[in-house]
């Protein structure tokens, strides 16, 4: 194994991880808000988990999903592998279906938090609010499923790399 190859797929695995767990973490903590706030009626509690949120998807999530994409097609080069081919399609294929559900559920967080920022109190925050997590939540489902067989497919390789 060259030192480069090693590098490349430390760094590979290791954003890959940043995407599971933040995924993980920030499913779990602002589900876990949102249903204490509604519970509680703190709005400041809200505001601050939806603020933390919307950070730590935009300090670890998206930076860790652009290297996801660029380590992989360096791994698969040094490997020799083709771009094109059935387990590179379906890795490819998942990751954008990801992305797909990944970029509204981030418009969601960041439309959630201005909402909590403008309400003045949990029962003042608009049936749209509700909806909208309600929406953030169904989307986060397939994206989480998606990276866990991306996951599967890069241990794996069911599918081979010809």
């Amino acid at each position: 194994m060259s030192g480069a190859y090693a590098f490349w797929k430390t760094a590979h695995i290791i954003s890959a991880a940043i995407i599971f767990g933040t995924g993980l973490g920030i499913a779990f903590y602002c589900w876990f808000g949102y249903r204490n706030a509604l519970r509680t009626g703190e709005i400041a509690a809200l505001r601050a988990t939806l603020r933390l949120t919307v950070i730590a998807d935009a300090c670890f999530t998206a930076p860790a999903v652009v290297f996801q994409a660029a380590s992989g097609v360096v791994l698969m080069k040094l490997l020799g592998w083709p771009l094109v081919s059935s387990w590179s399609l379906a890795v490819w294929s998942l990751f954008v279906a990801t992305g797909a559900c990944w970029l509204p559920v981030v418009a969601l967080q960041e439309r959630l938090r201005r909402e909590a920022v403008r309400a003045a109190s949990v029962a003042a925050l608009p049936a749209r609010f509700h909806r909208s997590f309600r929406w953030w939540f169904a989307l986060g489902m397939p994206a989480f499923a998606a990276v866990i067989v991306i996951y599967y497919l890069m241990i794996a390789k069911p599918l081979g790399v010809a």
